[in-house]
């Protein structure tokens, strides 16, 4: 499931602080923009209401689901309300292993070897690496070494339009997008041309690798 949406487009919206009201507009928006993986924090304000509302806006065709997964007995709910992707700033087992008992599909941060292979073992989908302004393309580049080739890294946090490239020729398989895509208060206008400058990028990159 996750490989044929990350084939569509691998850049993951991060919608961190996102409410209710916002979530059917800002999600038609991203769609309407080329994404189709969204995720919404669970430190957002109501969060489950807001996938719930998301996934019915924009239905099956899009994979919508939580951020910042830290508890494995969150997943139900996630998934009861349409939630289809757990995503997670660590690579707890845990969490991964409810998220695929659910059927859902789990990527997991890590930014250790000893993490991404636990993370892989449990089941995970692909890896996230994070945070990645802290390690930059040269930590993507070794991580891929020793990792099977079909191994998918994003890197996730501080990413911006003009730092895709790097990644891409490290190995970079996506990425999840946050604060340079959405932050609180910004208007849909915003976050449309945000999305539209990354889609840009990305695809500038990739058609030159």
């Amino acid at each position: 499931m996750f490989e044929t949406f990350l084939q569509r487009l691998p850049l993951v919206a991060i919608l961190r602080g996102i409410t209710p009201d916002e979530a059917a507009p800002v999600g038609r928006a991203l769609a309407a923009i080329g994404f189709s993986i969204i995720e919404i924090p669970m430190n957002s304000p109501e969060p489950l209401v807001s996938i719930g509302r998301m996934s019915a806006a924009l239905g099956d065709n899009y994979l919508i689901g939580a951020g910042t997964v830290t508890n494995p007995a969150w997943v139900p709910d996630i998934a009861t309300v349409g939630g289809r992707i757990i995503v997670m700033p660590h690579a707890d087992v845990a969490v991964i292993k409810a998220a695929k008992a659910a059927g859902l599909a789990c990527v997991p941060g890590i930014s250790t070897p000893t993490e991404g292979f636990a993370a892989l073992h449990a089941g995970a989908d692909a890896l996230k690496l994070f945070p990645a302004e802290a390690m930059g393309p040269t930590t993507l580049t070794a991580l891929r070494s020793v990792f099977p080739k079909e191994t998918k890294f994003l890197p996730v946090g501080g990413i911006k339009p003009e730092s895709l490239a790097g990644y891409v020729a490290a190995g970079a398989a996506g990425f999840g997008l946050g604060s340079a895509l959405y932050r609180p208060g910004m208007s849909v206008g915003e976050v449309s041309a945000n999305a539209l400058a990354f889609v840009t990028a990305w695809r500038a990159c990739t058609e030159k690798s």
